[in-house]
């Protein structure tokens, strides 16, 4: 399989974008790249990768996402290789709206899983396509920042850019049950 890759300097680092078929495949913060090279070397034998300048337009959409226009990721088509739960995970991340976050309890329960919350954070960290693949929208079920690869910095800035209101949950574990319910 042939990769098209670029990088691009962003307000949350260096980023590592690989694009296959027309598909964003990889979307990488700084030094997550060469794991993701070794995984898809280790998928696909014999892979080559051949520095582009904006593969399939994906550059350029994350700088219009960047300097504001909150809608540029949408039409970035993307392949992501995970295992059935893993792909239903990235699914409804894909449908947590801008400047909307849900907690990992959420997430588990969209996906009809309610019990598997673990599994739905473990499959949040292994997101191959960050950003496009809105990570950084699940957050902790009391409120806070936890968990994200490009680090809780980034997190922040990527939800505060996006307007997100961090709700605030209350303390009581019986006060949060009832309220998810």
């Amino acid at each position: 399989m042939n990769f098209a890759c670029t990088e691009m300097a962003s307000p949350v680092g260096e980023l590592a974008i690989a694009v296959a078929n027309g598909r964003l495949v990889a979307l990488c913060f700084e030094g997550i790249w060469d794991r993701r090279v070794r995984s898809l070397e280790r998928r696909f034998p014999g892979a080559r990768f051949e520095a582009v300048r904006d593969p399939a337009g994906v550059r350029s959409r994350l700088t219009q996402y960047f300097e504001g226009d909150l809608d540029a990721l949408a039409p970035i088509e993307v392949e992501c290789w995970g295992t059935p739960f893993q792909r239903s995970v990235w699914a409804e991340l894909q449908r947590i709206p801008v400047g909307e976050t849900r907690t990992y309890s959420e997430v588990a329960r969209a996906i009809g899983q309610p019990a598997a919350v673990r599994a739905v954070g473990t499959a949040n960290g292994a997101n191959p396509v960050a950003i496009v693949v809105p990570c950084h929208r699940v957050i902790g079920s009391n409120g806070t920042l936890t968990g994200f690869g490009g680090g809780l910095p980034n997190k922040k800035w990527l939800l505060d850019h996006e307007g997100a209101q961090l709700r605030v949950f209350p303390a009581d574990p019986a006060e949060r049950k009832r309220r998810a319910a």
